[in-house]
């Protein structure tokens, strides 16, 4: 039952979180967090860009209907779930909790999980890296865009839906390009320092997750969150992800993808990233609210890694089993 075990980075967050708890930052260092933690997102951003091979995006983009699929399920599906949770509302939390249902399904597909899943499973990982790619660079248009079309929010900072895009361009997309068009120069230290990326990734994220407990818990966060609405969100993220895994499959085999092909449609098109959906809280939500609204994201990161390894380490036992078995058949 390996799958069950928690995933180090989530440990790492359940640190942070308590951390912000019992120590929040206040005063001047919020101002000293908040400028550390862009930084940190952009340089994360950059090292994404600078990773990425465009090679592999052409090599993997020749199947249309495979990347509409995974773009459908990911900005249309998804998001209906959310409104379906929202107005099935079968548990009385806060609407918070809802918001923040609601904007995880809103969120683009991760990238490094996703193509990691579909390689353990013997996926198209081409098409993979196709896929996650574009999905995160698309997220940064389309998620703000959903959140101001299906929600009744304030920006942190006054502004339109425009003006949120711009800000996250400039956070994340700017960097990302950057890095993108550096590779020629740095591509060959990246490859050799992949680990760097996982880490500068856990980091970024480690650090608005921080500022924004610290603001959550400093506005009383802990009184109005208890076990039961965390075993609600724990609950209601098991929901989300099986229907949306049960979708993609049906999907998959609906329109005749391949083995390779439907591993890829399962693992970039029902999951969900941390890593974007952060950084794009704190500028789309209140200061105060960011901390309750990533909660139901934060979790479905761990379901989502728990569930998608069991079913990745299945994929590959059936690969291994189907080796072991052609030798036989051919002889027969």
């Amino acid at each position: 039952m390996g799958f069950l075990r928690l995933d180090p980075m989530m440990i790492k967050l359940i640190i942070t979180v308590l951390l912000a708890s019992f120590l929040p930052a206040r005063g001047g260092f919020v101002d000293f967090f908040e400028y550390l933690t862009t930084a940190a997102i952009a340089l994360l951003f950059f090292m994404h860009g600078a990773k990425l091979s465009r090679e592999k995006i052409i090599a993997g983009s020749s199947h249309w209907r495979l990347h509409l699929w995974i773009m459908c399920s990911t900005f249309v599906i998804f998001p209906a779930l959310g409104l379906l949770l929202v107005w099935w509302h079968p548990v009385n939390v806060g609407p918070e909790i809802y918001t923040g249902f609601l904007y995880l399904c809103i969120l683009p597909a991760t990238v490094q999980s996703s193509i990691a899943f579909t390689s353990m499973a013997g996926g198209n990982v081409a098409a993979a890296v196709c896929a996650a790619s574009a999905s995160s660079l698309l997220g940064v248009f389309i998620s703000p865009l959903l959140v101001n079309l299906v929600m009744n929010v304030h920006s942190a900072a006054p502004g339109n839906g425009l003006e949120q895009i711009g800000k996250i361009m400039m956070q994340l997309l700017v960097p990302f390009v950057i890095g993108h068009l550096s590779r020629r120069w740095i591509g060959g230290w990246v490859e050799k320092h992949r680990s760097l990326i996982g880490k500068t990734d856990q980091t970024s994220i480690l650090l608005v997750v921080y500022s924004a407990f610290s603001e959550a818990v400093v506005n009383g966060i802990w009184h109005r969150v208890g076990v039961d609405t965390l075993l609600w969100i724990l609950a209601g993220s098991l929901l989300l992800l099986l229907i949306a895994l049960a979708i993609n499959i049906g999907a998959s085999r609906l329109f005749g993808f391949s083995r390779a092909d439907e591993i890829v449609v399962l693992f970039c098109g029902s999951k969900k990233s941390l890593a974007n959906g952060v950084p794009m809280a704190n500028i789309l939500f209140p200061a105060s609210a960011v901390g309750i609204i990533v909660l139901p994201l934060m979790i479905f990161h761990q379901v989502q890694l728990m569930i998608c390894s069991f079913i990745a380490q299945r994929y590959k036992a059936g690969n291994e089993k189907q080796l072991a078995q052609q030798p036989e058949a051919q002889k027969s």
